[in-house]
Formats: C-alpha cells, sequence, structure tokens
C-alpha cells in the first residue's frame, strides 16, 4: 500500500521535525490531521489554465479544496465537472452581504459545499437593534433551505458588519438555537477592525466556530506590514498572536476548513501561502 506523504506526516509526527522547510517550521502539532487547507477562488492567478487544471494544480501544491463567491464569474457546469473529475472539493460558498442567502445555498447544494459565509453588514442609517432584526429575518429565512440541504450559515466578523465585539457575535449566532448557525472565525480581522485580540475572539466564540479565515496583517509577504498595529506583538511573523489562537483551537476540538484570504498569486506564490498556513497552524508541512 502506498502512503501519501501528508497522510504519513499526520500520523508519523516524531518525524516531522526533520522535514522543515527554509523559514517554516515543520511540528505536527495537535491541529494536525484535523485542518483542511482552501483558497478563494478568485485567489488563483493562473488563467491558463482550465477549472480542472487549477484545482490539480492546487492539490499538488498542498491545499485541499477551494472556496467560491455565489457571483464568481465562472460556469457553474464546467465547474460541477471540475469537482467530479479532480475530486477537489468546493467547500464553501461566500454569499458575503447579500440579504437574500438563499441562492448562495442552492449553489452549495449543487456543488457538495457544507457551508455558505454570510456577511451581516451594517446598515448606518439603523440603530443596532434594527440591524439585529433585518439580519435575524434574513438568516431565518434561509433557514428552512439551509436545514433542508445539511448546509450551514456560517457569520464572518469583518469590518463591514455591525457585529464589532465577540460578544455581539455570539448572542447573535445563539438567538438563533439552531446547530446551522455557526461562526466563521476570521482571524486577521479580529485585529484589523475590533479592539479585541483573535485568541479572546476564539475563546468567546468557542464551539461555535465552524470554518477559519487566514490572514495576518503584519506578515512580510502574506500581509500588509505598514498596516501593522503599533504595540501589537503576534507570533509567527506577523500580529496575529497564533500560538494563544492555536491552543484555544485545540481545546475546543476544532476540526475543519482553514481558508486562505490574503492577496492571492501564481502557482509559486500558492505554494508559499500553503507552507505559510501550515506554520501559523503547526501543521505538518
Amino acid at each position: 500500500m502506498i502512503v501519501s506523504r501528508r497522510k504519513f506526516l499526520s500520523t508519523s509526527g516524531v518525524f516531522c521535525g526533520a522535514l522543515a522547510l527554509p523559514g517554516y517550521s515543520a511540528r505536527c502539532g495537535p491541529l494536525s490531521g484535523r485542518i483542511r487547507l482552501a483558497v478563494k477562488y478568485h485567489m488563483i492567478q493562473e488563467p491558463d489554465l482550465t477549472l480542472a487544471e487549477k484545482f490539480l494544480m492546487l492539490r499538488g501544491v498542498g491545499f485541499d479544496g477551494v472556496e467560491l463567491k455565489v457571483d464568481e464569474k465562472v460556469d457553474h457546469s464546467e465547474l460541477d465537472a471540475a469537482v467530479k473529475s479532480t475530486g477537489f472539493p468546493v467547500h464553501g460558498i461566500v454569499n458575503a452581504s447579500h440579504e437574500d442567502i438563499r441562492p448562495a445555498v442552492e449553489l452549495a447544494k449543487r456543488l457538495g459545499s457544507d457551508s455558505v459565509l454570510v456577511l451581516a453588514r451594517h446598515f448606518p442609517d439603523q440603530s443596532y437593534d434594527e440591524n439585529v432584526a433585518r439580519w435575524q429575518r434574513n438568516v431565518k429565512a434561509a433557514l428552512p433551505l439551509a436545514e433542508e440541504h445539511g448546509v450551514k450559515l456560517c457569520i464572518e466578523n469583518v469590518k463591514a458588519t455591525f457585529l464589532k465585539t465577540a460578544e455581539q457575535m455570539i448572542a447573535f449566532i445563539d438567538s438563533f438555537e439552531s446547530s446551522v448557525v455557526r461562526s466563521y472565525f476570521d482571524l486577521g480581522n479580529t485585529i484589523s477592525w475590533t479592539e479585541q485580540p483573535a485568541e479572546h475572539w476564539a475563546a468567546v466564540l468557542g464551539k461555535q466556530v465552524y470554518k477559519l479565515d487566514i490572514k495576518d496583517r503584519g506578515h512580510a509577504e502574506f500581509g500588509e506590514p505598514k498596516l501593522m498595529r503599533e504595540g501589537v506583538i503576534g507570533t509567527n511573523g506577523g500580529e496575529v498572536h497564533w500560538e494563544r489562537v492555536r491552543k484555544i483551537l485545540e481545546q475546543n476540538k476544532f476540526s475543519g476548513w482553514a481558508t486562505a484570504e490574503v492577496a492571492g498569486g501564481d502557482r509559486e506564490r500558492l505554494r508559499r501561502m500553503a507552507l505559510w498556513m501550515r506554520d501559523v497552524l503547526d501543521l505538518d508541512a
């Protein structure tokens, strides 16, 4: 039986440290084998490749799946065919701030995705309570369809939302009293757009975290270091304290998808990106 390198590493942690690449660790941390890596589809900058070829390229450089915007300019029939021929999944659909979430749920069902990312955007002409009520209606309108198709509705923490603290976010998610409504936890956004560090968000959101977005503004290659917040001390070359967040994710037995949301690029940049993600999450190389 032939065992893949990744599977071997995930089950043989004693050897992982010996395979480190320059600039990146290769320890088999506690989250190894529990997190699958992905990129947003629009980050793939290889225009001469077909969809199937893009998926095979992503697999070759270290990714396990891709996430797609609901309004992405892509032929859905070709996408269907590429998923089936390569076995490379579209794990989620990004609905962003569209108030009608149901088309994204339908697309998720068609492509075999298990989640829809929802941005509950802020309407500045309305009060906080009015924003809460408005987005509760929007999410509840999509809930029956999501339940029918087995698709999670994951609320993301982002600058444009009215949910500015972890406490507001968890209260909003819990208000639905449904296992279908969960958190899409963007680690980098906590530092970029809120006063609460990523580890605080991770602790408050707890086991409601269903998926992760990976970014770090302070990282030299995959961030925007000129915008790094003064006085913030992170790990792994950025401003996110990845070590603290990893410990909380481990304590909560997190298992699922982690998707890069940074500036995209060609095959080589994507390869380095996968290595960076494995480093910050302390996964096998």
